[in-house]
């Protein structure tokens, strides 16, 4: 089973509202939709399948794919591309949307950069920490360089234009 981090579960990963264990907090950053549970489990991060339980049963996690059902598949937060579309995006942004706050940009460039910084793996474990500690548009700027530098200038297009950068 694959299972992805839900709306519900980046805010309270965010704003500490739920309380996690260290080894949960580990294993939650590492469900990015790509991974199994048991490649999670397999991680050594220590986490147990009870603990991957209640982060379902909070609403932390949600399933992704064909048997997810309609409430589940409603609360997913990112709705992840193939790499063959990601790696396809337009080498040039369009220009970007003037007028949104710097709120409106961060909201819309977070799940973004959760999800290239998710998809490095192991290697981008401490950058995507950073970027789930960002509150700020003005935090996630400053660390718009270091995601563009780890996962390349043609697939931080989408980020960039979100950023208005």
């Amino acid at each position: 089973m694959i299972l992805v981090k839900t709306v519900t579960g980046q805010q309270a990963f965010k704003d500490r509202s739920i309380r996690l264990t260290p080894r949960q907090r580990s294993a939650f950053i590492l469900f990015d939709g790509k991974r199994s549970v048991n490649e999670v489990l397999q991680a050594g991060m220590g986490v147990a399948p009870e603990d991957i339980d209640q982060m379902i049963e909070l609403g932390l996690l949600g399933r992704v794919g064909a048997d997810a059902d309609a409430a589940n598949a409603a609360s997913v937060a990112i709705p992840l591309l193939p790499a063959s579309e990601v790696l396809s995006a337009p080498a040039v942004p369009p220009a970007p949307i003037q007028g949104r706050s710097n709120q409106e940009r961060y909201k819309e460039a977070y799940p973004i950069a959760i999800q290239l910084t998710g998809g490095l793996g192991l290697r981008g474990f401490r950058l995507n920490l950073s970027v789930e500690g960002t509150t700020s548009y003005e935090e996630l700027l400053a660390l718009a360089p270091k995601i563009r530098a780890a996962v390349g200038a043609e697939r931080a297009v989408a980020l960039d234009r979100a950023l208005g950068t």
